[in-house]
């Protein structure tokens, strides 16, 4: 097997630590088993990514040295590399799980989600919202899609029970399914959420460890049960831990700069930062 690992920044502002941090991890692992290291960019945000966003990650992560065997820049066998441009494929997937009854056409307004909220919340009911509780009879949705309405395309969750996550740094982890809300993988505009456009192209791009931070940690349930659903092997996951301030909050702008182009401005050298990440 050829170790395969990648880092998908989104092209929505100035290049964050975090970005660097992780694709020196991932970039490193990649060079320790003789594999390739890919850069994909998630651009699926079409109202915040920018050309400039997308031109100062690449930038600065050259400057840092954290170089690519694939990415949007120099190509690869499994081009493109931004989401934006595979838009087509992620529908084709999403409808393939609804023709196999594992996703379902949402038609419910942001009122109408509001109004289940609250319910579950009058009910003390500390859960997700569900299928069973988004789902339209058969003649309502279609009365709305006859109407041009407008939809999302959700994913089927299992109401209770326990999901077992392995990770490579926190061993075996037990997550709720109760907790697990029905994810929309599809937005109504057509462009994939992060959940669909990433299972989708690791699949793809044969990525074969997802080393990223720890907040998508309560992701991976939907992320395993997507690769079932497709009949796919998961990829090895490993949650990296945060970059946090010394209060132990997570990294943010409002407490610390967080731009590598700040510490490249301020004359930092390079290698120091890099050395810097590495030892987090």
């Amino acid at each position: 097997m050829t170790v395969r690992t990648r880092v998908a920044p989104s092209p929505t502002g100035d290049p964050h630590v975090g970005t660097a941090y992780i694709a020196l991890f991932n970039r490193c692992f990649a060079r320790q088993h003789g594999g390739q290291f890919i850069l994909r960019i998630e651009d699926t945000d079409q109202t915040r990514s920018s050309d400039a966003s997308e031109q100062a990650i690449l930038e600065s992560l050259r400057w840092l040295g954290l170089d690519w065997d694939e990415g949007p820049d120099v190509g690869g066998p499994h081009a493109p590399y931004r989401q934006s441009e595979r838009a087509g494929d992620y529908r084709l997937y999403a409808e393939r799980l609804i023709a196999d009854g594992h996703a379902f056409k949402c038609f419910r307004s942001a009122e109408e989600l509001d109004q289940l909220r609250a319910e579950l919340k009058e009910r003390s009911e500390n859960r997700a919202l569900k299928p069973a509780d988004l789902e339209l009879p058969a003649d309502e949705q279609q009365r709305r899609e006859d109407a041009g309405d407008p939809y999302v395309i959700r994913m089927r969750v299992p109401e209770s029970g326990r999901c077992e996550i392995d990770d490579m740094l926190r061993g075996t982890v037990e997550l709720d399914w109760s907790l697990v809300d029905a994810q929309i993988l599809l937005k109504s505009d057509g462009m994939p959420t992060y959940h669909l456009a990433n299972v989708v192209d690791d699949h793809l791009m044969e990525i074969t460890h997802v080393i990223r931070g720890e907040e998508w940690l309560n992701s991976a349930p939907k992320h395993k049960l997507l690769y079932q659903y497709f009949g796919w092997d998961m990829p090895v996951l490993c949650h990296m831990p945060l970059l946090r301030n010394p209060d132990k909050s997570k990294l943010s702008k409002r407490k610390n700069p967080v731009s590598i182009n700040f510490y490249r401005r301020m004359g930092y050298l390079p290698e120091a930062v890099v050395n810097y990440l590495g030892r987090m």
